[in-house]
């Protein structure tokens, strides 16, 4: 199955790659995968189709697969801003070509962030209405408080790309804007997770179903990296349910 490259434009000048695999052309749902920080290698969306999870998804789902590279990594243009607002603006825009694909069905679109990419994929489930779906691993929701307990390495990464003013924090801090989130969100995340605390997943799990939003959590023995021995049949249940053509009664 061939992985195509696509360059896309932002919304204002900069460019977005997107990488993007689809089983044939009939009209099915979406999938759309964000990145985490990738240890320094800046792969971007490249790293799902080297890893074959591209592939692999858009074959046993029958979907359009995308991924797409964050602001800084890969070939979308930078700089990073640590989950802010062009990393979130890139992800719409990302977003909104799915829609525009004559194999997607924009009403069976899927949100897929690990990481960072968790962080600012909820993010842009605040802002964007029609998501079939969100899925969040690794994430943190409430950023100045990750701040405060993070070690100094990620604290200066977070100084660098994002600034540590008020509005800063409040931009990638998608606790305080739960009530604007509408799609279905499963959440995974490792007990011991030492890079973002389970807490934080599980604050953000209990504001969305305090806000109405159908929500499941999912605490997984594991620390940042999950375990896929225990994310698969996981997400394999989720994605089945979600993905599934709705019936049309004549």
């Amino acid at each position: 199955m061939a992985v195509t490259q696509h360059i896309i434009d932002r919304g204002d000048g900069a460019r977005v790659e997107l990488f993007q695999s689809r089983p044939s052309a009939a009209k099915n749902g979406a999938i759309l995968f964000v990145h985490g920080n990738q240890g320094g290698l800046l792969l971007g969306g490249k790293e799902a189709v080297d890893d074959g999870s591209l592939v692999r998804f858009s074959s046993r789902l029958g979907v359009t697969a995308a991924a797409v590279s964050q602001p800084g990594f890969g070939a979308s243009d930078g700089p990073a801003d640590f989950c802010g607002p062009t990393t979130q603006q890139a992800i719409v825009a990302t977003l909104e070509f799915l829609k525009q694909q004559p194999s997607v069905d924009p009403e069976r679109i899927v949100l897929y962030g690990n990481s960072r990419g968790a962080v600012a994929s909820a993010m842009v489930a605040t802002k964007v209405q029609g998501l079939r779906a969100l899925i969040l691993t690794g994430g943190v929701y409430d950023l100045r408080e990750a701040y405060e307990r993070s070690p100094r390495g990620l604290q200066q990464a977070i100084q660098t790309e994002a600034g540590t003013t008020n509005q800063a924090f409040s931009d990638r801090s998608a606790l305080h804007h739960s009530h604007r989130v509408e799609a279905e969100t499963l959440i995974l995340h490792g007990k011991y997770d030492d890079r973002a605390s389970v807490d934080q997943a599980e604050r953000f799990s209990k504001a969305l179903e305090q806000a109405g939003v159908p929500v499941t959590l999912h605490t997984l023995e594991g620390g940042h990296r999950l375990p896929r021995d225990q994310v698969t049949p996981i997400l394999r249940d989720f994605l089945t349910r979600i993905l599934r053509p709705a019936v049309t009664l004549h």
